[in-house]
């Protein structure tokens, strides 16, 4: 049994048992792919896939207890590798991350900045869209860990801690008549076309939804994941913008106005989420901690030994959690 086939055999599960497709994405040849399996079926004496002719058409009884083998030794190759690295130099690597439009346009950079200064040999990658191959890619080791919204998707495989938590605002040009009043509520605003802005792999408008639980149908005209996008349509007057707080730079937006909803929409959790199994370098580490301060490396090293999900979540202090 060679490790060379025990990875053909998984990327041929995860690419839906198209063998060309697999050998392209590693670089090799659809034969030499099909002739490793069969010889790895000969030598385990059980057949991993069932076939009509020349392609495969499922996975048997035996490859779907084998295949889930297969990955966690792919991954504990992973973590070899990563300590064999760790122990060369522990501030060079790749650092794989991803984020949303909004948290790696406002949040994330003076953070980068000030970590790039201290680990200048550190390859950054960070991946922005939608969260639909998140959990695949985190299995993959494609990447090292993701900000994903609290309940947003399932990871219930993953580690999750608390990262911080965010605001939204209301937008509106100089003069609006929402700018003089003290407050605002679901009733006023319901009265003015909304923009509202979305994360990127949200399945409903947390927005809309308020306002229904409420007792309101608002007219959204518009709704997006990108805030600037936001704010150039509330500069042109087709309504009411409702962005993260994060995204209103008073220095470039001053011909807007930010007016707080807190009372109104009550704050998003952002979650750090990674694989359980994952080998953190000390960069990795760093990072983390430059997010999110009350997250110490002995505190992700403890929720990797702990199998209970409620445990986890009480290991944060919710007063440490910072509100951005």
């Amino acid at each position: 049994m060679k490790l060379q086939q025990i990875k053909y055999i998984f990327e041929v599960a995860r690419n839906h048992l198209n063998v060309s497709a697999t050998a392209e994405s590693l670089f090799t040849s659809q034969p030499g792919i099909s002739k490793q399996i069969r010889l790895l079926e000969d030598e385990l004496g059980v057949e991993i896939f069932v076939r009509s002719g020349k392609h495969l058409t499922n996975i048997t009884p035996a490859g779907r207890e084998i295949l889930p083998v297969a990955e966690n030794i792919l991954k504990q190759v992973r973590s070899i590798q990563d300590i064999a690295s760790s122990h060369v130099n522990q501030k060079e690597g790749r650092l794989n991350l991803s984020a949303t439009h909004t948290f790696s346009r406002y949040f994330l950079p003076q953070i980068v900045e000030a970590y790039r200064k201290k680990y200048s040999k550190v390859a950054m990658h960070i991946h922005q869209g939608g969260l639909q191959n998140t959990n695949e890619e985190l299995n993959d080791g494609k990447l090292d860990f993701a900000l994903a919204h609290d309940g947003e998707e399932d990871f219930s495989d993953k580690i999750q801690l608390p990262c911080f938590y965010w605001n939204r605002c209301i937008i509106v040009p100089q003069n609006h008549p929402l700018t003089k009043l003290e407050s605002v509520s679901f009733d006023i605003l319901a009265q003015y076309p909304l923009l509202t802005h979305t994360s990127a792999g949200g399945k409903t408008n947390r927005v809309e939804t308020l306002f229904k639980e409420n007792g309101f149908s608002p007219e959204i005209v518009f709704s997006a994941t990108d805030c600037e996008i936001i704010k150039s349509y509330v500069r042109m007057g087709l309504g009411v913008g409702i962005i993260a707080s994060m995204a209103y730079e008073e220095h470039l937006d001053a011909d807007l106005v930010s007016l707080p909803i807190s009372h109104l929409i009550p704050k998003s959790l952002v979650n750090v989420v990674f694989d359980r199994n994952l080998y953190f370098r000390e960069y990795i580490f760093s990072f983390i901690e430059a997010l999110a301060p009350q997250l110490s490396k002995e505190l992700i090293l403890q929720a990797q030994q702990t199998k209970s999900a409620n445990k986890i979540n009480k290991m944060v202090e919710q007063s440490l959690i910072p509100i951005l």
